[in-house]
């Protein structure tokens, strides 16, 4: 019952906070820090305590049903949601002030973080389907947070790209229950699919990666992506980061290596299709993104290209690989969620959005200008930093695959990090090199955002500076998770 009380948590706390709609920050704030702490901590309480902890939420027909148990993959993904999620908000709410509407803001909020849980820890992929969708629902009230025209253009621009992607996975979804009966998740493949044509599973599994594929924002279902910045950053901090683009890639994982067979997929055209795939995207959105001008935009186009470095890892169908892309999405979660925090941190603090208007920012923002260079240095993958260890994960995994789409892989992370160091590190540095720019018009006093952020930010950085030099018995955990030991 623990697991289902994790997950039921923040659903629960967000219908309170509808019903209750406080009217004071000093009721609110407390409220919804509390409810977000408490799921954190039963989920903590659930990956720490032995067993699958099972559960059958309802029954829909004697093979179909909505069900949740904790296994390796869940633990990855439901525990850093976890951790991320009580960060995220506490940076919400000072940001929010800005914006307004914190109730409405809030409940959906906690909704989103209700429906991630539910994909983390779904049992089998008729649950994750169903959660994917929530969280579709429950994100859409963010991306359109203030209605205004452009809010509402990305929205629907959002849906539409969400629910196409999900009409192509609901095909996955058909076939995989056809087959097996009841889609619970096996690692290596569920049994009963071993019998399936692979004239029906290759086309299938194509369908499947771009349907899923979409909410990773793969070329070229990646549209919705950047034209979503609009929205408040606590929302594209986790869309970008967290809930949204990892649940995308999540759902290919599990399709990948807990539904079809990587066994029977290895070397089929079927997997140089989606190998080719990631691996163009993984250039296309570097080099969008050293185009772009908008922080958040540009920022955007670079985790269309990070989502697909995790893509490309699992997409090797080998441990190895799937060991390197959840490397990168444990990694780029944290790097990620700490970059566009910055951003919002200086769009609401100075007003500034584009890449021009941060040179010299540091005698402004001296602390959010240090967490974006020391965030920029990460993602970057410069050595010993952890955007260095996934990549150098996914390259090594790329090059022992044995096969011509590992190797273009692994020449495709080569040319990105040369890229994200142009559209990412450079304007990073320019904040101390160069002068500030006269026609910025800010007074002379520090512009850095309060308290609440800087924990957020500070907390990051110090795990990721941990991890740096103490990633090993994480890495460990994640090996044991991509051999299946868990």
């Amino acid at each position: 019952m623990i697991l289902l009380s994790a997950i039921l948590c923040p659903f629960l706390g967000a219908i309170g906070l509808f019903l209750l709609k406080p009217k004071s920050e000093k009721v609110r704030n407390p409220y919804v820090m509390a409810v977000t702490v408490l799921s954190s901590v039963l989920v903590a309480l659930s990956l720490f305590i032995p067993g699958d902890h099972q559960h059958t939420w309802l029954q829909v027909t004697d093979a179909l049903s909505i069900s949740f148990r904790l296994d390796g993959l869940g633990r990855v993904f439901g525990g850093l949601v976890a951790f991320l999620w009580p960060l995220a908000t506490l940076y919400g709410l000072e940001y929010m002030r800005h914006e307004g509407g914190e109730n409405t803001f809030f409940g959906f909020y906690l909704l989103s973080y209700f429906a991630t849980l539910g994909i983390a820890f779904s049992e089998d992929l008729m649950t994750l389907y169903i959660f994917y969708e929530l969280l579709t629902l429950a994100t859409l009230p963010l991306v359109m947070h203030g209605m205004g025209g452009r809010n509402v253009y990305a929205g629907r621009k959002y849906l539409y790209y969400s629910l196409g992607g999900a009409a192509l996975g609901f095909i996955a979804l058909v076939t995989v229950v056809h087959y097996s009966g009841n889609s619970n998740f096996v690692y290596g493949g569920i049994p009963a699919m071993m019998t399936a044509p692979m004239s029906v599973l290759l086309p299938v599994f194509v369908i499947g990666f771009f349907g899923f594929g979409a909410k990773a924002a793969v070329f070229p279902l990646h549209g919705w992506l950047p034209t979503a910045s609009i929205a408040p950053t606590p929302v594209t901090a986790l869309l970008h980061a967290v809930a949204v683009v990892k649940a995308g890639a999540f759902a290919v994982i599990r399709m990948s290596y807990y539904c079809f067979s990587p066994d029977r997929m290895r070397g089929t055209w079927a997997q140089s299709v989606c190998l080719c795939v990631a691996a163009g995207t993984i250039l296309i959105g570097s080099a969008m993104a050293v185009r772009e001008q908008h922080l958040k935009r540009r920022l955007a186009y670079s985790t269309m290209s990070n989502l697909s470095y995790v893509l490309f890892g699992a997409l090797l169908l080998t441990p190895e690989g799937l060991r390197g892309g959840l490397m990168h999405m444990v990694f780029h979660a944290l790097m990620k969620i700490s970059l566009f925090s910055c951003v919002g941190a200086i769009m609401i603090q100075t007003g500034k959005s584009y890449v021009a208007d941060i040179r010299g920012m540091s005698k402004r923002m001296p602390f959010i200008c240090a967490v974006f260079l020391f965030c920029a240095i990460e993602l970057v993958g410069i050595p010993p930093f952890v955007g260095f260890q996934s990549k150098w994960a996914l390259a090594t995994a790329g090059l022992n695959s044995g096969s011509v789409f590992g190797l273009i892989g692994m020449g495709a992370l080569i040319v990105s990090a040369v890229l994200t160091a142009i559209y990412l590190l450079v304007p990073a540095v320019s904040t101390y090199a160069l002068p500030l720019e006269p026609t910025a018009h800010l007074e002379e006093r520090s512009y850095d955002p309060g308290w609440r952020m800087k924990v957020c930010l500070g907390v990051l950085c110090v795990v990721m500076l941990a991890l740096a030099f103490f990633s090993a018995p994480l890495v460990r955990f994640l090996t044991a998770v991509a051999g299946g030991q868990f």
